[in-house]
């Protein structure tokens, strides 16, 4: 089937801009490393609230709470207050990712990560010499800001670059920066954890990977994309020069980039009334769905929480950081194995196989937890039983490594029309942010009120979600960004909305 220029059967493309250059690598991994912020965060906060000096300072009647005797393990670190400082950058977080759809549109997507990264250096000076939680807060309100910024730009920096063959692939290496990022914080706690001053020194180096990432993205050039739709058409030719190789006709590549521009331009539409329209339903609903299932999985709230979850489970202070490390670890290498097969067996089936595995594992946490802990959570469970969560997590965090990590990032950077691209980026980060506050803000309560039957709550949106993506999920591996209508107008469903004839 014939489809804006490209043949299209079964998801395979045989297209343009399908050759692996050395420049798209370079460009590629340089943007990518935007990734370090968000997961250095994700996974420095979770240790810090476990460190006694830290909580001594600003949090002194958790600290008591879980030197008590009998304290029920469930409910050691419930703190409205405590869980504020984590979830406090997500409120800013979803704010600047909605802001910043229209300045990647008017400034570029390239620009708006090294906003980004300047944003996130400021909250980590502030956090790293805070002498109060006001402090702590604004801190994390300028780092939220940052990583909206960058969560925003980096993926469909990152789509728009790749060559559609290997757009997957390409986009994978978001996420496995902030894999790397977690761990690197994982193992800054752990160095840290017996210095008196060691949260400081684990929040202040947050400014490394935002350093690294800034002076990253200062010396990339923008997508041809962007460079089309901000008018800069010869600049737009050299950076597809650059990508595909000097040697490749990119004339055709470059007229439908100029193309979509000018359908764009000629619209004069509010890009956040035009993605309300009818055709754009699929698009809209995947943008919501995609990031409100990922955080569902439950992955941030026990990234965030890790060593908290595992002291609660029965490790010592030394033994949970380590534990977090090595779920991290585990996390990461999955997210090498997604980029090697996401664009061989294609997203619907690394969504439905990763689905399965996390909800068998929280089924199986749940279970444990239950035959050893009960309702009352004042047994310790043995060292044998730890074990075997840690052992359940590590599997449930490779299940979400290879599939709803990378690919909640991926869907949506790579599912929009030109016009409206950055627009359900901002949407599908937004919702991404708001989850996670809402879940970040709730889990230590939940967890002090549901105990075991919090990992059957994730369990059952698990189930909910791999369903959801059996029924409504498109395969998009290989289809080339502008001609990625085809999907929808051959799916049983939404056919009937991005089809003029059937409404």
């Amino acid at each position: 089937m014939a489809v804006g220029g490209f043949a299209v059967d079964g998801g395979n493309v045989d297209g343009l801009g399908g050759r692996i250059t050395l420049s798209v690598v370079i460009t590629c991994f340089v943007a990518a490393t935007c990734g370090l912020i968000f997961g250095y965060d994700i996974g420095i906060s979770g240790g810090v609230t476990t460190m006694a000096p830290f909580l001594k300072k600003f949090f002194p009647s958790v600290l008591r709470k879980a030197a008590e005797a009998k304290t029920n393990m469930y409910c050691m670190y419930d703190s409205q207050v405590l869980t504020a400082f984590t979830s406090s950058l997500y409120i800013a977080g979803l704010a600047s990712s909605l802001l910043a759809s229209r300045l990647t549109a008017a400034f570029g997507r390239r620009n708006i990560m090294v906003v980004g990264g300047c944003t996130f250096l400021a909250g980590a000076a502030i956090n790293g010499g805070a002498a109060n939680i006001a402090m702590l807060i604004l801190g994390r309100i300028l780092l939220g800001l940052g990583v909206g910024f960058t969560n925003q730009a980096t993926p469909v920096y990152l789509s728009e670059m790749a060559p559609p063959k290997w757009r997957g692939a390409f986009n994978t290496g978001f996420q496995f920066f902030i894999g790397i990022g977690v761990v690197s914080a994982n193992c800054i706690n752990y160095g840290t954890a017996k210095i008196s001053w060691g949260w400081r020194l684990s929040l202040g180096l947050a400014a490394a990977p935002a350093a690294i990432m800034t002076l990253g993205a200062l010396l990339i050039f923008d997508t041809p994309a962007s460079l089309v739709e901000r008018g800069r058409l010869t600049q737009a030719k050299q950076a597809l020069l650059r990508v595909r190789g000097r040697d490749t006709n990119i004339e055709p590549e470059l007229a439908e980039l100029i193309r979509s521009s000018e359908i764009a331009r000629a619209a004069k539409e509010e890009p956040f009334v035009t993605i309300f329209e009818r055709q754009y339903r699929p698009h809209l609903v995947m943008s919501i769905a995609i990031p409100f299932f990922q955080q569902l999985t439950g992955i941030n709230i026990i990234a965030f929480y890790a060593p908290v979850l595992f002291q609660s489970v029965g490790f010592g202070s030394d033994s949970a950081l380590i534990a977090a490390i090595i779920l991290g670890l585990v996390n990461l290498g999955s997210i090498v194995v997604s980029t090697s097969v996401v664009d061989r067996f294609g997203r619907r089936f690394l969504f439905i196989e990763g689905g399965v595995q996390m909800f068998l594992c929280q089924v199986a946490v749940a279970s444990v937890l239950a035959a050893t802990t009960g309702t009352s959570g004042t047994e310790r469970i043995s060292k044998g039983y730890s074990i075997l969560v840690l052992v359940l997590m590590c599997i449930y965090a490779a299940g979400f490594g290879w599939s709803w990590g990378p690919l909640s990032w991926l869907i949506p950077s790579e599912i929009f029309p030109m016009k409206i691209r950055p627009t359900g980026q901002s949407i599908s980060v937004a919702v991404n942010f708001a989850v996670t506050f809402v879940l970040s803000q709730t889990f230590l309560t939940m967890l002090c009120h549901f105990k075991y039957g919090a990992f059957l709550f994730y369990a059952s949106w698990i189930a909910l979600m791999t369903i959801f993506v059996v029924l409504f999920l498109p395969e998009t591996k290989g289809i080339p960004l502008d001609s990625m209508n085809v999907v929808w107008e051959r799916h049983w469903y939404w056919q009937r909305f991005v089809n003029k004839e059937s409404y």
